[in-house]
């Protein structure tokens, strides 16, 4: 007390003279905090959705382990053996089909007739039991898929499974997701092809896809609007 007046000190005072709670670097640690949880909420977001297409979770590229080590590469793309040769039911049932032992005796009765990789098959026919083969091109057991039904519409072999004439050891070129499914039920005309087309895999839509691709679908009477109804996939 100084002549009769209290003096009152303060570590730090605002413009009016108040106390300051927070000091001046509070204001940056907060927009710092805030801008910090919004980068990790967005990246952990990116990271889920990012996981979610990755090809571990899609199977994509994914080359399973066979009896036989067969090669479309060679057997679609070298000798141009037509899909429908192997994939007997592809036109005419829900599933295309694997090719019985029988089928790949017909030229293997003949040719590479002592080859080691070959003795699963050879056994095969002798034991009268087929070659259990790995799926590659498997959907969900909830999901309602027609082979033949997309053939006799214009999709290719090639839209869906990718240059499978290309592969050495067969692996899964699409994702196989609902989103995959809907981006073509939305707008199947880009993806409809000429019937004598529809095993090419080099096959290339000419300028005018869209217009033909729709000129398909008129004739073939698709109704795009009522593809994505949760029924024609979902039954």
């Amino acid at each position: 007390m100084t002549g009769g007046l209290i003096v009152v000190k303060h570590s730090s005072t605002g413009q009016n003279g108040m106390a300051q709670i927070f000091s001046p670097a509070a204001d940056t640690w907060l927009r710092l905090f805030l801008l910090g949880s919004l980068a990790i909420v967005a990246g952990g977001t990116a990271g889920i959705v990012g996981f979610a297409r990755s090809a571990y979770i899609t199977s994509t590229d994914f080359r399973p382990s066979q009896p036989v080590p067969f090669s479309h590469r060679h057997h679609a793309g070298e000798l141009g053996i037509d899909c429908r040769y192997c994939h007997s039911s592809v036109e005419t049932a829900p599933r295309a089909g694997l090719p019985p032992t029988e089928t790949c005796m017909t030229c293997h009765s003949q040719i590479w007739t002592n080859a080691s990789m070959l003795e699963p098959v050879r056994k095969s026919l002798a034991d009268g039991k087929p070659i259990q083969w790995t799926r590659v091109a498997k959907l969900p057991d909830y999901v309602f898929f027609r082979h033949d039904v997309h053939i006799a519409k214009g999709v290719g072999c090639e839209t869906c499974h990718g240059r499978i004439d290309q592969m050495a050891l067969t692996f899964r070129a699409k994702s196989f997701t609902m989103e995959f499914c809907l981006d073509c039920h939305r707008d199947p005309a880009p993806n409809l092809r000429p019937k004598d087309h529809i095993t090419d895999m080099a096959w290339k839509p000419p300028a005018d896809a869209r217009a033909t691709g729709e000129a398909i679908a008129a004739h073939e009477g698709i109704r795009a609007g009522e593809l994505t109804h949760c029924y024609v996939c979902h039954r």
